[in-house]
């Protein structure tokens, strides 16, 4: 269906969802061009109809609506093709891992499906599909909200890497039994792969035992050509796989998942109407891999200068340093150079900030090293990679030598120059840290060994001036009892917050490194007052930005407050060091501000 609506001109960002009230000619055209190509199911246009798909689209109040018209639309094509076909009622995920700390619980999750199931069962559906769900335990809540509401026939559809396993680790022999026992009738795998590796998850699936079983394939890898994205395994390829999965795995329902068009129905169609479902007998000897062997993380004191400064109780400070928005680093490889030589310990690099395209911090923080000899703290965020590609990027982080993390979600690109960019945030920053703790003791998040372990300093973030402080503190526990080594605030500009947030956390033995950034202006107060989030500038200082104009007098005022807030933040316990943020890349602000709080080759240099 969503193939087919793209093909039709629909943007990608579009809920498609909700064409079963805007556009419902269009999705019922769908339903009948693969009636008219043999299909004997078609699935209501509702794979994203929950509260937690529509809730982005501002659609949460019209869940019963979009279900029902979705029910209505397929059930009218039916009728008119005087086909006897069936309606599966599709069922997506809920778009809310439940790896994220801010997912949903899990009886609200169950509650979002029976919301759904119930409506489709309601209108008429004549089975419930559950389909490309990657998490068990989703699945599990899945099946259970649809046993509470209706007696229809569960089909439960995982995906599966082209490993044969869930992205978790989980196998397709582990699962049935599982799927099984909660009230599914028919179990399979769909989207995730193309045909071929598909077939050796459902032979997995039919060692299992007797059960009915299901598989529908993606038509391939999609290929983005001429803006837009196309799948090239052909309609004789996959049916010559659908003949496969009925005669080797005995699969009972074949079709296809993502790119697969009306003519690759039609020829899976005359391809296995002649066939009944069959095993070969097959033997799996799954081999679960024995827990990976105990490995002693690297002691934190060991894992890079800068943390073994940091933990040791001495006052540490890093400067901010923007990535270049092109391909040029001269610049920014003369400000760390300078940086260095005036006795700051880390520069930091900050991961697309204000969701702006700037160069790869990873790269530019491995060029920095190379170059200057400096030490990289490296900001990564969850807005822009999955899972898959945060532990890949991460792995390569370390190979390249950058031990210090600091762990953000990240802007949402609508916030950037890049509003209909799609964010990803598989996980959050709490999420995130616990991975690259797992991965601190040679393990990734499924759980497979990885060798020696990573040696990540693990630093997070958490504002003090968070309008909820309850909740700021609340996560950054989470943060901490997910593995979290240090503290990097938000910037301060008084001491009376910062004040509160450590009294809320002075239980906790952890190094803390206050946020300073040195104003240049009326202006700029006001605009990170205004339009950055977690930023608060108190009254009084953005009073004493606009007494001192602009120009030099402004920047000297912005530096003095600058000063003063990192003197205070210093008498404080648990504060080890302090993280500069100059803006407009304003470097030698940042040693201003540092001016006689430096250690090293510079002593601290002035302007």
């Amino acid at each position: 269906m969503g193939t087919m609506l793209y093909a039709r001109g629909v943007s990608i960002n579009r809920c498609f969802d909700e064409l079963n009230l805007s556009r419902p000619e269009s999705v019922q055209e769908i339903h009948r061009a693969y009636l008219q190509a043999g299909t004997q199911m078609v699935e209501t246009n509702t794979f994203g109809a929950n509260r937690g798909k529509l809730l982005p689209h501002g659609l949460e109040g019209r869940i019963d609506e979009i279900n029902r018209r979705g029910v209505l639309l397929a059930r009218e094509a039916v009728r008119e093709s005087k086909q006897d076909a069936y309606v599966a009622g599709a069922v997506g995920p809920l778009g809310s891992p439940l790896h994220r700390a801010d997912a949903p619980t899990p009886e609200d999750m169950q509650e979002m499906f029976r919301e759904q199931i119930g409506t489709l069962a309601e209108a008429g559906v004549d089975c419930i599909l559950i389909e490309t769900i990657s998490q068990l335990e989703e699945m599990r809540l899945a099946i259970r909200a649809a046993r509470a509401v209706c007696d229809l026939p569960v089909l439960a559809q995982m995906t599966f890497t082209d490993e044969g396993s869930t992205i978790f680790g989980d196998h397709p022999e582990e699962i049935a039994p599982i799927l099984l026992a909660e009230g599914a009738d028919l179990i399979g795998v769909n989207c995730s792969t193309g045909p071929r590796p598909m077939l050796n998850v459902v032979e997995r699936f039919a060692a299992a035992g007797e059960l009915l079983l299901s598989a529908q394939p993606n038509a391939g890898s999609p290929q983005r050509v001429e803006g837009r994205y196309m799948y090239f395994c052909s309609p004789e390829y996959m049916a010559s796989y659908a003949r496969r999965f009925i005669q080797r795995a005995g699969v009972n329902l074949v079709g296809g998942c993502c790119g697969t068009t009306p003519e690759h129905i039609r020829a899976v169609a005359a391809a296995v109407r002649s066939l009944q479902p069959k095993r070969t007998e097959t033997i799996f000897v799954t081999t679960r891999e024995a827990p990976p062997p105990e490995v002693d993380p690297i002691p934190p004191m060991e894992k890079s200068p800068f943390a073994a400064k940091l933990l040791s109780g001495s006052f540490v400070a890093s400067v901010e340093l923007n990535p270049p928005r092109g391909i040029d680093t001269r610049k920014v490889i003369d400000g760390a150079r300078e940086i260095r030589e005036a006795g700051v310990d880390a520069v930091n690099i900050p991961d697309g900030p204000r969701a702006s395209a700037r160069m790869s911090p990873l790269a530019l923080g491995a060029v920095l090293r190379e170059t200057v000899g400096a030490e990289v703290l490296l900001h990564y965020c969850c807005r822009d990679r999955n899972l898959l590609g945060m532990q890949s990027d991460l792995l390569g982080a370390h190979a390249l030598g950058l031990r210090n993390l600091i762990i953000i979600t990240g802007d949402p690109p609508k916030l950037g120059d890049y509003p209909n960019a799609t964010a990803v945030f598989d996980v959050d920053s709490i999420g995130l840290t616990g991975i690259v703790s797992k991965l601190n003791h040679g393990q990734d998040l499924a759980g497979n060994a990885i060798g020696e372990p990573t040696a990540f300093l693990i630093g997070v973030g958490v504002d003090p001036g968070a309008p909820n402080l309850d909740e700021e503190v609340r996560r950054l526990r989470a943060k901490i009892e997910a593995g979290a080594e240090c503290i990097f605030t938000q910037p301060v500009y008084e001491g009376r917050k910062l004040r509160e947030l450590l009294g809320r956390i002075e239980d906790l033995d952890l190094p803390i490194l206050v946020g300073i950034l040195p104003l240049t202006s009326h202006r700029n107060a006001e605009f990170f007052h205004n339009e950055v989030p977690g930023m608060t500038i108190p009254d009084p200082v953005r009073e004493r930005m606009r007494k001192a104009g602009t120009g030099t007098h402004a920047r000297r005022e912005g530096v003095a407050i600058a000063r003063a807030a990192l003197e205070e933040a210093r008498t404080l316990r648990g504060i080890r060091g302090a993280y500069v943020m100059p803006p407009f890349g304003r470097y030698r602000m940042a040693l201003q501000v540092l001016d006689g709080f430096l250690s090293g080759p510079g002593e601290g240099r002035r302007d």
